[in-house]
């Protein structure tokens, strides 16, 4: 009797090790890959691009899915005070059919796909070094499935200058002094 039990319990480590492996193994995923030091003047906005990579395999809904009941890949950004979201480029998603869904096109990102962000500082900023930080929000699919959204930390580094000095050509003056 004993035997059996143990033949059970060992039976139901090894599916659960062969689930846990083959989730791990399988699991979608989204990459972020790091931003070098983004330089932004006062007052001006600047595009900064955001580079992203999904898992061989798998595939992201776009920004603009095909089905109102997909969720869109989304960027939100959560900036510093007197530093400012401009706008927020994505790019155009492929459309392609699945087997889980074949008389439908989906519009997808897979491989590397690029968001751009705009970072506009206020005049009132402080010149310096600031961090950004926002979520890339995505639903994965494979072949078969879709699963659950998930989101991606992100962050870059922004350093502000200060806009340059403006010259004003002065008027030209005559040498001689008028009394």
């Amino acid at each position: 009797m004993m035997r059996g039990h143990n033949a059970k319990l060992i039976w139901l480590l090894a599916l659960l090790a062969g689930t846990a492996a083959a989730q791990g193994g399988k699991a979608p995923s989204v990459s972020f890959a790091p931003v070098g030091l983004v330089t932004a003047m006062r007052t001006r906005q600047t595009m900064v691009n955001l580079n992203f990579r999904v898992a061989s395999g798998f595939h992201i809904n776009s920004n603009a899915p095909k089905d109102e009941f997909l969720i869109p890949t989304s960027l939100k950004m959560d900036l510093p005070t007197d530093i400012i979201l401009g706008k927020i480029e994505y790019p155009a998603g492929k459309d392609l059919t699945f087997p889980f869904s074949p008389d439908q096109k989906l519009n997808v990102y897979s491989g590397d796909f690029t968001v751009a962000v705009g970072v506009h500082p206020l005049l009132s900023v402080t010149p310096g070094k600031y961090v950004m930080h926002g979520v890339l929000r995505y639903q994965a699919c494979d072949n078969a499935q879709c699963f659950p959204p998930k989101t991606l930390p992100v962050s870059f580094d922004v350093k502000v200058i200060q806009e340059p000095a403006t010259h004003h050509a002065n008027p030209a003056q005559s040498p001689h002094v008028h009394n």
